[in-house]
């Protein structure tokens, strides 16, 4: 069996002025809580905006260190090559030097002078 309410309410200006308080703080309470879900939504996204950036900022950061150790390498070789180059340049600035490469690779002979080649291979008896 269901309970009966019996109890009829007195409509008098004070039950009326409580109701109305009553349902001020109710919609206090229901602006309170939208203003509430509000800032936790606006802080989430930016929270979730903040990580994306870090973890982008972050590969971004170890490809540029990645390639700056392959151009650190090259650098190296390429300073290497150059010191080779430049030391080459000042042999081929000597003039024996230049003749000396000359008489072996071109064959190159002066005055009364003989070449013999003999071949690179190891005999074969």
């Amino acid at each position: 069996m269901p309970k009966r309410n019996n109890i009829s309410r007195i409509n008098d200006s004070f039950i009326k002025q409580y109701d109305a308080q009553m349902e001020r703080q109710q919609r206090k309470k229901k602006k309170l809580h939208r203003r509430l879900m509000l800032f936790g939504i606006i802080v989430a996204i930016t929270m979730i905006s903040l990580v994306t950036f870090h973890l982008d900022q972050r590969a971004k950061y170890q490809g540029m260190q990645q390639e700056y150790g392959e151009l650190s390498n090259e650098l190296t070789t390429l300073q290497k090559e150059e010191k080779m180059l430049t030391e080459e340049i000042e042999l081929l600035n000597d003039e024996e030097y230049l003749l000396q490469i000359a008489k072996t690779n071109y064959f190159f002979t002066e005055e009364g002078e003989i070449v013999f080649k003999f071949s690179e291979e190891d005999p074969s008896y």
